[in-house]
């Protein structure tokens, strides 16, 4: 498809166009990349692309391979960003319309390293060879104009067919790609792409994927609301006993509750908040306490009463294990799963502290578990933030800690393989 710009310009789509539109493309972009002047130019988009991959020095017949990120690294990237928990409604929305479509859905990072892919098994066998796979970057500096790459320039959805890439060895695919958006912040959490061979075009597909994506932001922005509401629940009745002025908010200042004082839609929040006296530019000096996904901020306060802060660890109940806590905002118990248990008793028999090689060992025998650990104790201190420190993971400083053991040694965590926990087992029947 050809469209007159000027009495001077034609701008020239690889999208749906015939014969001599696409050998205009082409004679565009070899212009291009010779600093020659045509009067057949690609769309605005790409033509801007274009010019970035250019001063990039993207090589135009360079293969798109890049180094892949490590295994552990994806993992933890997975585990790292909200798009993990949109993963089923994206495979839902778009992964068996890619495989039907002889197409592939990718999911990348902010950064265009590729996280997820999913679709037609034959077309994935393709994809290896133009590194189009999990680890793979696909930012605009790694492999030039390209829908993932270029959407995440322009933070808005693009759709790159056939020549308008710039990598010749892209030349036979087509691709459609829209960035998601954390509703909370407006950051940008990464991209949603469908690609192919381009024989497999279709106008349709841009809409497809930004409609997928617009989705995915509704349905965090639901999540969000139903933890807004959560921290509603547990923070009004600590709000009507601390008087004052006080703000209960989320990770991100969020406003779940307040008393004393008008709302507000949003409280800045230094990037590294610790419980304690914090001084907030919109409220001076305040007492900061952690709440069960979020904070509890009390305006002008003094230090926090001096209430030890204490940890009991009920493994007493094989199969409800549970820890009680103790703390200046009140008492209040919390189940447990299991594998939270097992980290809590190997943190409890570590006072020290556990690096995260040391809890992998702990838990499964293998230090090399690093990345499930981690995961594991982000979403511990989701609960527990009050009572638990990192580097090394442990609990804080003051915190008392008591282990309620089962009455019979054999009982404690019996179905767990964790060797922390089977060690003690041992110890406990040799006494």
């Amino acid at each position: 498809m050809t469209s007159a710009g000027s009495a001077e310009v034609v701008r020239v789509t690889g999208q749906g166009a015939g014969p001599q539109a696409a050998r205009l493309l082409h004679r565009a972009r070899e212009a291009r990349l010779a600093g020659e002047r045509t009067p057949a130019v690609p769309r605005a988009e790409i033509d801007a692309s274009w010019d970035r991959a250019v001063r990039c020095g993207v090589d135009p017949d360079q293969s798109p391979e890049s180094e892949l990120l490590e295994a552990d690294e994806i993992e933890h990237r997975r585990h790292s960003t909200a798009l993990g928990e949109l993963m089923p409604l994206l495979r839902a929305g778009l992964a068996s319309i890619a495989d039907a479509a002889r197409q592939i859905m990718v999911v990348t990072d902010a950064e265009g390293r590729v996280l997820w892919r999913q679709g037609n098994a034959g077309v994935l066998r393709r994809a290896h060879d133009i590194c189009l796979e999990e680890g793979a970057a696909w930012s605009e500096a790694a492999t030039g104009t390209n829908a993932i790459g270029t959407a995440l320039v322009d933070r808005v959805p693009v759709q790159v067919h056939s020549a308008e890439h710039f990598i010749r060895a892209l030349h036979q695919w087509t691709c459609a790609a829209a960035p998601v958006r954390d509703p909370r912040d407006g950051r940008l959490l990464g991209i949603v792409d469908i690609s192919g061979p381009a024989s497999t075009f279709h106008p349709a597909t841009l809409a497809l994927v930004d409609s997928v994506a617009r989705l995915a932001e509704g349905e965090l922005r639901s999540r969000h609301l139903a933890e807004i509401e959560r921290l509603r629940s547990v923070a009004a009745p600590i709000l009507c006993r601390v008087g004052g002025r006080a703000l209960a908010v989320d990770a991100h200042g969020r406003l779940a509750a307040v008393t004393g004082m008008a709302p507000v839609d949003r409280l800045p929040l230094p990037k590294s908040l610790r419980p304690g006296r914090v001084w907030l530019p919109s409220l001076g000096m305040c007492q900061v306490d952690p709440l069960p996904g979020g904070w509890l901020v009390r305006v002008g306060e003094g230090p926090a009463e001096d209430v030890p802060r204490r940890v009991v660890l009920d493994l007493s109940r094989p199969r409800t294990p549970a820890v009680h806590l103790t703390g200046p905002l009140g008492n209040r118990t919390q189940r447990l799963s299991p594998r939270h248990a097992e980290l809590l008793f190997a943190l409890a028999a570590h006072r020290e502290g556990r690096t995260a090689a040391e809890l992998a060992r702990d838990l499964f025998g293998d230090a090399g578990r690093t990345v499930t650990v981690r995961a594991e104790i982000s979403r511990l201190r989701r609960r527990l933030a009050e009572v638990l420190a990192h580097r090394p993971y442990r609990f804080a400083d003051g915190v008392g800690v008591e282990v309620v053991h089962p009455d019979h040694g054999a009982d404690l965590l019996p179905h767990s393989m964790a060797p922390v926990v089977a060690e003690a087992r041992r110890a406990a029947r040799a006494t």
